[in-house]
């Protein structure tokens, strides 16, 4: 395959960036998004020009490093992270257009790597449990119900990819807050801070300058784990009870 790419190009976090052209020959079908990425490296390195930096680590779907927005749609035009994209979604001949996450609370810091530091915070906020629980206990010692335990492990799928961010119309990072506010709630161990968990977790959110969520639901669309929506209104509902008590303090 032969391909013209639009990648976002930008040295720095102060500098002006845009999109620069590139065409790439001998692209297989079966090379991933990523390893496409590394061919264009290898040639312009060839040819004395600067690679396009961009995340990545464990190129198996797991980490949520490889978050880059492909023709306008974050991860590309399959559900999956960019790095399980695969090339045969495209056909020789195509432009594919390259940016990186479209969020003021993501700033660029070279190319299409962006800060996501600001999900990071807002785990810092609350996204944990300080209780000290000792070993790890028996399986079965502590019962958790059936719909629960799905729904926690539904919602532990979170990769903290900010993929939801980047399709966000508003830039929100409520499916992200909302993943983790509910996987720590529905278990036992995580209700004792269920109500300072929540308030935390959404101020930080607020702090650090992420739109408002109003339902437009392309965050869960783009979601590469599929965190559901209704989380979201999960969390809602825990914020509202923690405000009417006080904030559990």
């Amino acid at each position: 395959m032969n391909l013209r790419l639009r990648i976002w190009r930008q040295p720095g976090p102060a500098a002006e960036g845009a999109l620069t052209s590139y065409d790439i020959t001998g692209v297989s079908p079966d090379m991933s998004f990523l390893e496409m990425l590394d061919t264009l490296n290898e040639q312009l390195a060839e040819r004395g020009e600067e690679p396009v930096a961009f995340d990545h680590d464990c190129r198996e779907g797991v980490c949520g490093a490889c978050g880059m927005v492909i023709n306008g749609q974050a991860h590309g035009p399959e559900r999956t992270t960019a790095c399980q994209l695969h090339m045969r979604h495209f056909a020789d001949g195509d432009t594919i257009v390259v940016e990186p996450w479209r969020a003021a609370a993501f700033p660029v810091l070279r190319d299409l790597v962006v800060d996501r530091g600001a999900l990071d915070r807002i785990i810092g906020a609350g996204g944990y449990v300080t209780a000290p629980t000792g070993s790890a206990p028996e399986a079965h010692a502590t019962p958790v119900p059936k719909e629960s335990a799905e729904t926690a492990f539904e919602n532990a799928e979170c990769i903290g990819c900010g993929a939801c961010v980047a399709a966000c119309p508003n830039g929100s990072a409520m499916l992200f807050t909302a993943a983790k506010v509910v996987h720590l709630g529905e278990l036992p161990q995580g209700a004792p801070e269920r109500d300072s968990r929540v308030l935390d977790m959404v101020g930080q959110m607020d702090t650090e300058g992420f739109g408002g969520c109003t339902n437009t639901g392309e965050c869960a669309t783009a979601c590469p784990k599929g965190v559901p929506l209704p989380s979201i209104a999960a969390m809602n509902r825990d914020y509202l009870r923690a405000v009417r008590r006080g904030g559990g303090r």
